[in-house]
Parts: structure tokens; C-alpha cells; sequence
């Protein structure tokens, strides 16, 4: 989900809410700590040199349980970030504490926005020797030849 999304959104809930894809909610007293955007320029395996720039919300629990962040000042908050920083509009990935700092892709229910889980995975797989996971077929759905050498009237014989 881009910012942009995010932001055509806020003006139409009464409240935030943030739940991970478990069904587990984040507290309703959860504080966004920092709105930026992170840069990671790196090589992935195969040497292809990779930029990608996100936009960077990071989720808080503490026990501030009277805390409740409304829509409108999320609003804000990303548009003090937009001009202060330059943030432009991009991809969000969403920094939440779980065992350690969890990273997430943000979606929207129609209530609730969802942290997804993200994965790590190989960019360059043509390049890295990951052999390409082969096409299942039934053998039922295999078609014979129309004709073959050895058949009547073939002339093979």
C-alpha cells in the first residue's frame, strides 16, 4: 500500500487500527514513533546493483493505555513528515516489535489496516543456480501423436 493510499484513507475512519495478519490486533494504544522513508541501495547475488526507497511507520506500545491516535492526527503527522523531510509518495513498510523488530507490507480491509508479513527472497534466481521449479502435469493430460511412424498406413513398414 503507497502513502497516498493511506492518506485518501485516513479521512474516512473514526479510528485507526492496525492487526497482523493472525487476526491478533496491535494495542489501540499504540503510538507511531517515527514516519520517514528508508533508502537501501545494495547488489543482490547475481550483481545487479538495487535502490528501493520506502515510506517508514513505526509502531509503539507502551503503557500509555488512555492513548488513542485518531485518524486526522495521523494525517498530520505524515504531512508535517511529507514537507519537513521531502517524504515523496512510495511503498509502506511498517516497523512493529514482535520477538524483535518485525517488518511489515501494509493493507486495508475496509476497517482495519493489515501489517503482512514480509519474506526475504533471492533476485537474481537465473543467476544464483536455484534451479527453476518444474511445471506438475498429469500424465492423463499428456496428448499422443496424432500419427505415428508405426501406424497403419503410415508407410513405415
Amino acid at each position: 500500500m503507497k502513502l497516498s493510499q493511506v492518506k485518501a484513507l485516513l479521512p474516512t475512519l473514526d479510528n485507526v487500527a492496525f492487526k497482523l495478519e493472525n487476526g491478533t490486533f496491535v494495542p489501540e494504544h499504540f503510538h507511531v514513533t517515527e514516519v520517514g522513508t528508508v533508502t537501501k541501495n545494495f547488489i543482490d547475488c547475481g550483481g545487479t546493483i538495487r535502490n528501493e526507497k520506502t515510506v517508514n511507520f513505526q509502531l509503539w506500545n507502551t503503557n500509555d493505555f488512555d492513548h488513542r491516535l485518531k485518524p486526522i492526527k495521523l494525517l498530520n503527522i505524515i504531512e508535517l513528515s511529507e514537507k519537513k523531510l521531502g517524504i515523496k509518495d512510495a511503498e509502506i513498510e511498517v516497523e512493529y516489535q514482535s520477538d524483535t523488530i518485525g517488518k511489515y507490507a501494509l493493507a486495508f480491509d475496509g476497517t482495519n489496516f493489515i501489517l503482512q508479513s514480509k519474506t526475504t527472497a533471492c533476485l537474481a534466481q537465473d543467476q544464483c543456480g536455484i534451479p527453476q521449479e518444474k511445471q506438475k502435469i498429469k500424465l492423463s493430460e499428456l496428448q499422443t501423436a496424432q500419427t505415428s511412424c508405426c501406424s497403419p498406413n503410415s508407410g513405415c513398414c
